[in-house]
């Protein structure tokens, strides 16, 4: 499928402005969530955009620059793990999605979102399941949420660096598991997710 098949039939509708949403980290045990929204150029596409996740690192930071630099609008969330805890990982990702589509400094007509619903945007969307597969906008969202919230991890590492943050960004490895386990939890954890791993 084209990665712009969406993207394509907003503009015959007349859409001028239209943002991609995703989120980097809601399944991790420690750090934020990390949104990011971004309105792009449609006509100056960047060649190798996908979902993240099926990226090298080296190649998504490679094509973070590339977005930042032709990016129309762009807008990061971070929603810490104090937040996470408080209303939930589901609300938190809602909130991030709010601040970074409500917040890109150009107006978008309308946005396209990885998979949620129940938000309250200032523009009209449309939540796709796969949508960082799906679109091109979304893609080039789900690279800006993942390289900043990978680089915040590493940042996080040399402060804890007994919970190897550089390694497994957080996700609940082996290595993380069993850190948890001897070293108990640090001021990044998240406590609704580690009640299992720590007394």
């Amino acid at each position: 499928m084209d990665k712009l098949t969406y993207e394509k039939a907003l503009k015959d509708k007349g859409y001028k402005f239209i943002a991609g949403c995703d989120e980097a980290g809601r399944g991790p045990l420690a750090g934020p969530v990390v949104v990011a929204s971004c309105i792009m150029p449609l006509d100056d596409l960047i060649i190798g955009i996908d979902d993240s996740k099926k990226l090298s690192e080296k190649k998504r930071e490679e094509l973070y620059k590339e977005i930042i630099e032709k990016a129309i609008s762009y807008k990061i969330a971070i929603i810490n793990e104090k937040v996470i805890d408080e209303i939930n990982i589901l609300n938190a990702t809602k909130k991030g999605m709010e601040e970074a589509i409500n917040g890109l400094n150009i107006k978008p007509d309308y946005a396209l979102i990885d998979a949620v619903k129940g938000l309250n945007l200032i523009c009209d969307y449309n939540p796709l399941i796969k949508g960082d597969s799906l679109s091109y906008s979304i893609g080039c969202a789900s690279i800006l949420a993942k390289v900043t919230r990978d680089k915040l991890m590493q940042d996080y590492a040399k402060i804890y660096p007994e919970y190897a943050f550089e390694k497994h960004k957080g996700y609940g490895t082996k290595i993380h598991i069993e850190a948890l386990k001897k070293y108990g939890k640090c001021e990044i954890h998240r406590e609704t997710f580690i009640k299992n791993f720590v007394n």
